[in-house]
């Protein structure tokens, strides 16, 4: 797979975390094992259609896969993805962790030269 369509597939799979919707769903199939479009639609307060179109996309990024189960489609999340997302998440967080530990000790050099410029203002204002 390139790196463009790596990004692209990234951006997808978070696109559908990104919905209340969908991750209320994931949070229901984990802690339930499976779940159908019915089943989870009695626990949301959204349409049984509604629910089967967030589990398409859901399904499309590789979170949930489906087996059927009578007339209905049985739905478990795919641990291997969601621990991809997981993965990605904290890459992502710890890269903004280190940014906005920069970003803050550029201001305290900021607020320090500051202090020293008036610091030394005072100075040549007393006559030392």
């Amino acid at each position: 797979m390139s790196a463009v369509l790596d990004d692209r597939v990234d951006d997808d799979l978070w696109s559908a975390i990104g919905d209340p919707t969908r991750r209320r769903m994931l949070d229901l199939l984990l802690s339930e094992g499976s779940g159908t479009a019915t089943s989870l639609s009695d626990r949301l307060p959204v349409t049984r259609q509604a629910v089967a179109k967030h589990l398409v996309v859901l399904d499309r990024v590789g979170l949930v896969h489906a087996t059927t189960a009578g007339r209905e489609r049985q739905f478990r999340v795919d641990q291997a993805q969601l621990s991809r997302a997981v993965a990605q998440l904290t890459a992502v967080g710890a890269t903004w962790d280190a940014r906005l530990q920069r970003i803050k000790r550029i201001a305290e050099a900021i607020e320090r030269s500051g202090e020293d410029r008036t610091q030394k203002d005072r100075e040549r204002g007393s006559g030392r």
